[in-house]
């Protein structure tokens, strides 16, 4: 196995492979699921239009509600990261967690989106593709045990396998991954990337044959003087994105923060408000390529268009944002065609000479919203041409997708994404480092004894123990432990001043400071942090959410070296990975001016002890830059694992240390 992994670029092909297949079937499994599910539901496989006028009213409310209370529970009592459309949590695990999603993602996802779909939610199957790839991709990461950085690769694998055979597109799944996943163009393992996408197309096209999503007409550029209206359509196409935006936003919020109830509750009453509004609406039940279909082939009047675009965003916010379980390229894609499709009905009847016909500003629609919401225009131009295999419409895709983004840009900073992870505290745009304080929990970092007085103690007593315990804050608490407030060495030192007048009345509770700011152990230090940006304290409380009692304290010199120690991690992981695996070969590397990397077996003396007790530094004058720790052992051939260590790792049996310093320094320490 060391052998294999040690051939970098093979390893990488091979996986992709492997990713690539499983991310293919997992989209195969999520049309079949949605089939199964369609018929027991509705009693047939195929939901259109002329079919929903046949179901009986209550059916129209009890199905929709019955499938969001199955999600529901899926969801919140399975695996939560499945709610919404996905995308945004794979995103969150590239950003804070290395790429390490749990593998129950992957099926919990596959059901609860199956289930949504099949029963009238109003989402797409793509998102959900999206994140069960992902999941694929980072389980194989974390099964082989490599590193954060091959993790993230293998997550943006899953992606784009997943994105590419929902729509038998393999170029587009590709540029998603990188253009939206990793949202880095500069990424250095684009190969094993495309490999997936394509490995998954092959998947898709031998279950589900090899044919665009959409079969449109051949549309082509009329006369150049009808660029300017595709100019405009991209104008209007960015403010309906930004439209969809603002009102998925506003349901997500109102659900999750201004509803006070269970999670199951919630996501029922979202499925039964989407079933009262498919009776007035039927084309807003399922995915809806029924409907875009007959747009893109100009059967729909421009008045029924334009209705469907507020429709299907008042729909699917009432779906996700409920806590439904689905994607939203598909909407998007949907209201991109209703919006083009209406306003190419106008142009048409305005110059019938000079433009095309509906179903061309249609598709042209569909790319521009995709695009603004998103804030990825490479993608929505490739997508559109690979679903319609129809190049002739590339140059008016190009201007009102390009247009549309700009817009959107420019209105508001935050994509589809993205403005559910800014909610949460995450800000891709400011740097991903930014977001370091995010994956560290309170938790880790607690002072669980600090130290607590009596509101009464007295002040001659509060006096001694200031000199016993110099400590920079005392908690008050009450006989029922529950926090009163802060009494800060400051104010101590502001009393003794007058003490002689007021010693024997004053008491700890009329030095304390009320209304301090309170994290509890579940809290991140980022949310730390800010609250220490905002307030004068060094230390902060930790308290029980449910009582209110004391449980520790955080103080704010520990949450700032935390920072920077994670900082020089992951700046260290990055700078000596392509070091370490030059050192995989040979022993040592030699840098500037004498210095060397080295990898040397832990001498037989360090075993059981700490790196701080060790002081490597000082005794032998080398820096000890990774651990690489034995894990298994597979008949002759040793398989290590890579660590960067803090001061209290402790040696083990059989590590071998990567470490930096002058040549001499390295041969004494390998000789010990």
């Amino acid at each position: 196995m060391a052998q294999f992994r040690s051939t970098e670029h093979i390893f990488m092909v091979i996986i992709a492979v492997i990713i690539g297949v499983l991310g293919g079937l997992g989209a195969v499994g999520i049309q079949y699921l949605i089939k199964v599910f369609t018929q027991l539901f509705w009693g047939t496989g195929n939901l259109d239009l002329e079919y929903l006028r046949q179901v009986p009213y209550y059916l129209k409310i009890a199905i929709p509600t019955g499938g969001a209370f199955l999600v529901g529970l899926i969801v919140y009592f399975f695996a939560p990261e499945a709610k919404g459309h996905g995308v945004p949590e794979v995103m969150e695990a590239i950003a804070l967690r290395d790429g390490r999603i749990r593998p129950r993602v992957a099926v919990a996802k596959l059901f609860a989106s199956s289930i949504c779909i099949a029963s009238g939610g109003s989402v797409g199957r793509e998102g959900p593709v999206i994140q069960i790839g992902s999941s694929i991709g980072s389980t194989v990461g974390q099964f082989l045990k490599v590193n954060a950085q091959r993790t993230k690769v293998f997550v943006a694998c899953g992606a784009a396998a997943g994105i590419a055979a929902a729509f038998n597109a393999p170029m587009a799944g590709a540029l998603f991954s990188v253009e939206i996943i990793l949202a880095d163009f500069g990424v250095a393992q684009f190969s094993p990337i495309v490999i997936s996408s394509v490995m998954a197309t092959v998947v898709s096209r031998h279950f589900l044959g090899n044919f665009p999503a959409f079969e449109v007409p051949a549309y082509h550029l009329v006369s150049p003087i009808e660029l300017i209206p595709y100019a405009i359509l991209g104008l209007l196409s960015g403010l309906v994105a930004l439209l969809f935006i603002q009102v998925l936003s506003f349901s997500e919020d109102f659900f999750d923060d201004h509803l006070k109830l269970p999670g199951v509750v919630k996501t029922v009453i979202g499925g039964f408000l989407l079933g009262c509004f498919g009776l007035l609406v039927p084309g807003v039940y399922g995915v809806g390529y029924n409907s875009m279909n007959m747009a893109l082939l100009g059967q729909l009047s421009w008045v029924l268009m334009l209705g469907l675009v507020f429709a299907k965003i008042i729909a699917t916010s009432l779906s996700l944002g409920s806590g439904g379980s689905g994607g939203i390229f598909a909407p998007s894609l949907f209201i991109g065609t209703m919006t083009g499709g209406f306003f190419g009905s106008l142009v048409h009847m305005v110059m019938p000479s000079m433009s095309a016909s509906s179903g061309a500003y249609a598709m042209v629609g569909m790319g521009a919203v995709v695009a603004a919401a998103t804030h990825a225009p490479i993608t929505a131009i490739l997508i559109i041409f690979e679903m319609t295999n129809d190049y002739k419409i590339i140059l008016p895709l190009m201007i009102s997708t390009i247009i549309a983004t700009l817009l959107a840009i420019k209105l508001k900073k935050e994509s589809i994404y993205t403005i559910k992870l800014v909610g949460r505290g995450v800000d891709l745009f400011r740097g991903r480092e930014l977001n370091v304080l995010r994956s560290l929990k309170v938790a880790d970092f607690c002072d669980d004894k600090p130290k607590t007085i009596a509101p009464g103690l007295g002040f001659r007593k509060l006096l001694e123990l200031v000199v016993n315990y110099p400590n920079a804050s005392y908690y008050l608490v009450n006989e029922q432990k529950k926090f009163f407030g802060v009494v800060s060495l400051q104010e101590v030192r502001q009393a003794i001043l007058e003490q002689d007048d007021l010693s024997d009345l004053l008491v700890a509770a009329d030095l304390a400071t009320t209304g301090v700011p309170s994290v509890t152990m579940n809290g991140d230090l980022d949310q730390v942090m800010k609250l220490f940006g905002h307030t004068d304290h060094r230390e902060l409380p930790i308290l029980d959410p449910d009582s209110g009692e004391l449980v520790g304290a955080i103080l704010q010199r520990e949450v700032t070296e935390a920072y920077n120690r994670e900082i020089v991690k992951r700046s260290l992981g990055a700078e000596i990975s392509s070091s370490v695996q030059v050192l995989d070969k040979v022993e040592e590397i030699d840098l500037l001016d004498g210095y060397v990397m080295a990898e040397v077996q832990a001498p037989v003396t360090f075993v059981g002890q700490s790196l701080r007790s060790l002081d490597v530094r000082s005794r032998l004058g080398l820096q000890v830059m990774m651990f690489k720790r034995r894990e298994q052992k597979e008949g002759e051939v040793q398989q290590f694992r890579q660590l960067i260590p803090g001061p209290d790792e402790i040696v083990q049996d059989g590590d071998r240390l990567v470490v930096l310093g002058l040549s001499q320094d390295v041969d004494v320490f390998r000789n010990m």
